[in-house]
This record gives structure tokens, C-alpha cells and sequence, in this order.
């Protein structure tokens, strides 16, 4: 059975998980989640502007973000959306890690969904970190008299 969301549900759905940091939808309309996703729906009402796949739309935000001479942490996600409602069971998310030219550096990818299974911001940046080096304590030289 398909869980359609409309667009309150599915932004709470959504911050609740921690993705409450500012969204692109289809490229354009930047703004917090339904603030992004309301601006793009009405520009394709308006005849301005349409989603580059029919019936799903494109969300793109980072979720870690330490400067421009650092590694970040990109998600995107392919939601279906078909009259007015969302299908998180039919939603691709793209989680990746790119050091600071923009090269790959690790990338996971999550399909069928639900709003229960949607890893939160903390497990999303998990996937894709790289496990801390254990170092090993150096040994102290020096003469013993």
C-alpha cells in the first residue's frame, strides 16, 4: 500500500528527521524545505518553470557544510509527485561526500523509502564519513638511568 504524503506531511516527515536546512528544488527556489517546494510549484502552475522528470521532483541540500576549503556532505533526492501528493516509497536519496575541488570522495544511495525508514542527518553523514585512524601512542625514547 503507497503512503501518499501532501506537502505539510511530507516537510514535517522530513524535519523531524533533521533535514531542516535550506533545500533547491529542481535547481532553483532555494529556501527552507516547503518554502522551496511551494516557490517551484507555483512557478510550474505559472508556466515558468517544469520538473526535468515527469511526475518526480528533485531536492538537493548539504547536509554538512564547513567552508569552501573543506569536505561537504551533498544529499539529493528524487521524490515522485503526482497531483499534489508525494510517494516517499518511490524516492531515490543520494548521499555523497566530496573533498573541497568537488571530487568524490564516498557516495551511498537509499530507494523505497518510508517516513519511518529515512535515515536522519546524523545517520545520512554516517554512511558516507570516513572511520577516525586509531593512533597509536608513540613511544617515548630517550636514555633511563
Amino acid at each position: 500500500m503507497k503512503l501518499l504524503l501532501d506537502l505539510d506531511a511530507f516537510a514535517k516527515s522530513l524535519t523531524d528527521k533533521g533535514y531542516d536546512g535550506y533545500f533547491h528544488t529542481e535547481s532553483c527556489c532555494p529556501g527552507k524545505l516547503k518554502d522551496s517546494i511551494s516557490g517551484f510549484l507555483q512557478t510550474w502552475e505559472n508556466g515558468t518553470n517544469a520538473p526535468s522528470s515527469a511526475n518526480y521532483l528533485h531536492l538537493s541540500t548539504y547536509l554538512e557544510w564547513n567552508g569552501e576549503d573543506m569536505p561537504k556532505v551533498e544529499c539529493n533526492m528524487r521524490v515522485r509527485y503526482e497531483n499534489g501528493k508525494f510517494d516517499l516509497g518511490d524516492t531515490e536519496m543520494y548521499i555523497k561526500r566530496t573533498d573541497r575541488y568537488g571530487q568524490l570522495m564516498k557516495e551511498f544511495k537509499l530507494t523505497n523509502l518510508t517516513a519511518s525508514s529515512v535515515p536522519t542527518i546524523k545517520e545520512a553523514i554516517a554512511q558516507v564519513s570516513e572511520k577516525p585512524k586509531e593512533e597509536i601512542a608513540p613511544r617515548k625514547r630517550g636514555f633511563r638511568m
